[in-house]
């Protein structure tokens, strides 16, 4: 009985060690998951001015921390570190992003791991519907650091032609022809692009413009190949639609053109003639529309030399899918209304019943 007593008392003196350990235990996890928690939480919550911050390509984790905590975004960078070996960025992705003193340190890796498009930098460029390349070099000179002339350098060059050419399918030589004004007018698909870091320089932002061209034509592909066009001559066609008609009337407009392309006539368009002075107006000068630049359809038959602005696929929808008619003139009036005839006679009765005023004209 004895013995048995004894053993007991035994355990009953082990068990207060044991609870102690474990209580210690406890403690110690207890204020190393307060510590991290702490570590991690925002430098300054409810700040919430913008924190620009440029990853690089192949930037790992630890690296990540050190520039964001150069930046002012981290509470503790050991705590930081923890987290960025512990929290599965898997996926880091580049590029130049805006955060604020607000976020989490785990919050702004989860971004980064994610290339949440909400949290990257915003300075965008819009390359317009309908835009003349000279007119989109001047809008991406005031977002990248390069003038409008040094940009239509870079497009005017032979050697990075060429390199493009080789890189996507419907670039070809066509658009190295000596009569050409710009090389690349009409490729650079019309959208509002984001200049981050992978898109800083003017290749960067041609390629990207070029990129999404490509996904429009992809689209289409079969259709253009089973057209009368080479991609071109397509878009040569759609920038001239574009420029003489509002999204509604394209396609009547593209089906004039048709008809008039099959019966081998000028295509009579001013705003082909317009291209060769870089101008947007109504009223041309009787010596403007007797210039013999190849670009002048008012003079010379067939298709002009290449594209007179920037498109969009709706517009290249427009001329793959014309409207069938017999007409083979139009004439947009002051309000944008496009008066179709089928005969010189009735073309002449359009534009006197709808004639442009002086008002109208300054108005343009």
């Amino acid at each position: 009985m004895r013995q048995a007593s004894a053993k007991q008392t035994h355990r009953k003196k082990g068990a207060p060690k044991a609870l102690l350990i474990l209580i210690l235990l406890l403690t110690v996890a207890v204020g190393f998951g307060g510590a991290y928690t702490m570590g991690i939480r925002p430098v300054e919550p409810g700040n919430e001015e913008p924190v620009v911050v440029d990853i690089p390509s192949g930037s790992g984790a630890s690296y990540i921390v050190e520039l964001l905590d150069e930046a002012g975004l981290v509470k503790s960078k050991f705590w930081a570190k923890v987290n960025s070996k512990i929290g599965g960025y898997s996926n880091l992705q580049a590029n130049t992003y805006v955060f604020n003193k607000s976020m989490a340190f785990n919050s702004i890796m989860g971004v980064i791991n994610e290339g949440n498009f909400d949290y990257i930098s915003k300075e965008t460029v819009e390359v317009k519907d309908g835009a003349r390349l000279e007119q989109v070099a001047a809008a991406i000179s005031e977002q990248l650091p390069y003038t409008a002339e040094e940009i239509l350098a870079k497009w005017s060059d032979r050697e990075y032609l060429n390199r493009l050419i080789d890189q996507y399918w419907f670039l070809t030589d066509d658009i190295l022809d000596e009569d050409i004004m710009y090389p690349l007018e009409g490729y650079l698909y019309a959208d509002t692009y984001f200049v981050t870091s992978d898109v800083s320089d003017i290749e960067g932002f041609t390629e990207m413009c070029l990129d999404s061209m490509q996904e429009a034509l992809d689209a289409r592909r079969d259709e253009i190949e089973s057209s009368k066009f080479s991609v071109h001559e397509l878009l040569t066609l759609t920038s001239i639609v574009t420029k003489e008609a509002q999204a509604e009337d394209q396609a009547g407009v593209a089906g004039v053109f048709m008809n008039r392309l099959d019966k081998n006539m000028s295509l009579g368009s001013d705003v082909t003639v317009c291209y060769i002075f870089q101008e947007d107006r109504v009223d041309l000068y009787e010596s403007q529309l007797d210039s013999d630049n190849p670009y002048n359809t008012r003079k010379f038959a067939g298709l002009p030399p290449g594209p007179i602005c920037q498109v969009v696929g709706d517009a290249i929808d427009a001329v793959l899918h014309p409207e069938s008619n017999e007409y083979i003139f139009f004439y947009a009036g002051p309000d944008g209304t496009v008066y179709y005839a089928s005969t010189q006679a009735e073309h002449e009765e359009n534009i006197a019943a709808h004639p442009w005023t002086e008002e109208d004209l300054a108005n343009e």
